[in-house]
């Protein structure tokens, strides 16, 4: 399945071991989704797990980004005339829709459905439920 992981996911991957966002990385890094990102996506990537206040070991916060670096198809995604909450969400579902993924985010509430553009976005409860669903 094709995916674009918002930077939340990621956070809380590292933040709750075991959790549903640890289980949908997993997921990504061994292949069995297709994650799609382009330069802006991974910087915010490598900016946001570096940050002083989340305190993640280096080896860690390296380790995720790395993997996701190396395992992503770049996409070059035009911009998109959505309108969001955030503006600095809007690379995730410029990638979505490029790459014809589903956004992958524990904040439902930055990406309005009439703000989409079409794209679907799955919480990733959602996706893991829906990957069940599809054996």
């Amino acid at each position: 399945m094709k995916v674009v992981l918002d930077t939340n996911a990621l956070v809380s991957a590292i933040l709750t071991p075991g959790g549903t966002c640890e289980r949908v990385v997993t997921l990504a890094l061994s292949g069995r989704l297709q994650v799609f990102a382009d330069a802006r996506i991974l910087a915010e990537y490598a900016e946001v797990l570096c940050r002083d206040e989340l305190a993640f070991r280096a080896a860690e916060a390296h380790a995720l980004w790395s993997g996701l670096e190396v395992n992503c198809q770049r996409v070059a995604a035009p911009p998109i005339a959505a309108r969001l909450p955030h503006a600095s969400d809007l690379p995730f579902l410029e990638v979505a829709r490029t790459a014809g993924a589903a956004l992958v985010t524990g904040n439902l509430r930055h990406y309005p459905k009439r703000g989409r553009a079409g794209v679907v976005a799955l919480t990733p409860g959602e996706l893991l439920e829906l990957l069940r669903e599809r054996g």
